[in-house]
């Protein structure tokens, strides 16, 4: 499959100020050696607690921030070496929907002004044909004619996303970045949105990346699934193969988080409750960034950073698990229940 999107070992930090006038200014590493990448089509989930990078990724992945290490590529085109007119053109095919779709959108244009904003700025459609394509879009986007007169905010909060999603995809993008997209909205609206989302990217092709804490919205929207945790990808597999067969810990709890609709399937199922609290990005623990909260946690994740290899066939985790102790070699984490921990 053709790669549209791809990051390479990309290390994003920030200034954390000082913890005493004399000491020196600390770095709190936001994005920690982060390797993705999406295809032609398809859609690439990231989920993982509020904090872990997710939205910094998401910055990332348009240029609204620039790394301080590793590679962004769009195609076969380095974003990190471009610049001026060229990155104004290489933008027309990378495009955002925000979380917060009434900041994100200018309180003082209209929804016709809005949608046709993209056609006129990279000069998509000649000016006759902008008011036609502009309804186009706004129809496409399960929104009226009635719509186009409105301002930001006469709408709801599902119909403001509706815009935000007509706006970014004016300009025909290869890749859209989907920003935790529905956690502002209500359940049905939500599947509404989504729904959109996915017959959209049917009829475009169109590669998403998807990001949001809610492990079953982003399994439905998603092909594949990176789980972040603490500034880093700890597992990434097909998105029924990470619901029915997690290989990190990590993802265990969150994959036991989400209700089943059988009342008795739920009473059955064993919900993990991680203890202890989630370390600080300025003082993160020695060796696996998850031995504090891990069950299985053994001595050499404490002192040794597992890598993110491949244990099976589409499936990459980092976690000892799978090459130490009881040598899980790609199994699920629910084959450790006889394991020693210490």
């Amino acid at each position: 499959m053709t790669v549209v999107f791809e990051m390479t070992d990309v290390v994003k930090t920030f200034p954390a100020g000082r913890t005493r006038p004399w000491s020196s200014p600390q770095r709190l590493v936001a994005v920690d050696r982060v390797s993705l990448s999406v295809n032609a089509g398809e859609t690439l989930g990231l989920v993982g607690e509020s904090g872990c990078g997710k939205s910094t990724i998401a910055k990332l992945a348009v240029r609204l921030l620039k790394p301080d290490s590793g590679d962004i590529r769009l195609r076969d085109q380095s974003l990190l070496r471009t610049s001026g007119r060229r990155l104004r053109t290489v933008r027309r095919d990378i495009q955002m929907v925000f979380q917060d779709a009434y900041s994100s959108l200018d309180p003082s244009m209209t929804v016709a002004n809005i949608v046709s904003e993209p056609l006129a700025t990279f000069d998509i459609v000649p000016k006759r044909d902008r008011q036609r394509r502009t309804a186009e879009l706004v129809e496409a986007a399960s929104l009226t004619r009635y719509h186009l007169d409105r301002y930001p905010y006469e709408l709801s909060g599902g119909q403001r996303q509706r815009v935000s999603i007509a706006r970014a995809l004016a300009s025909q993008p290869a890749f859209v970045v989907c920003d935790e997209a529905v956690t502002a909205l209500d359940v049905s609206v939500q599947a509404q949105v989504l729904n959109l989302l996915k017959r959209i990217q049917a009829q475009t092709g169109s590669a998403y990346l998807f990001i949001g804490h809610d492990l079953e919205t982003v399994s439905y929207m998603s092909d594949r699934i990176a789980v972040m945790y603490l500034g880093a990808v700890v597992e990434v597999a097909p998105a029924t193969e990470l619901l029915d067969r997690p290989r990190h810990p990590y993802t265990q709890a969150l994959a036991s988080a989400i209700l089943v609709g059988n009342p008795r399937v739920q009473r059955t199922r064993e919900r993990i409750v991680l203890s202890g609290e989630v370390p600080s990005p300025l003082n993160r623990p020695p060796g696996c960034r998850f031995s504090t909260r891990c069950p299985y946690v053994m001595d050499v994740c404490r002192t040794v950073e597992p890598p993110l290899i491949e244990v099976t066939e589409g499936v990459s985790a980092a976690c000892h698990l799978h090459t130490e102790g009881p040598r899980l070699a790609g199994q699920p984490v629910h084959q450790t229940r006889t394991c020693q921990t210490t």
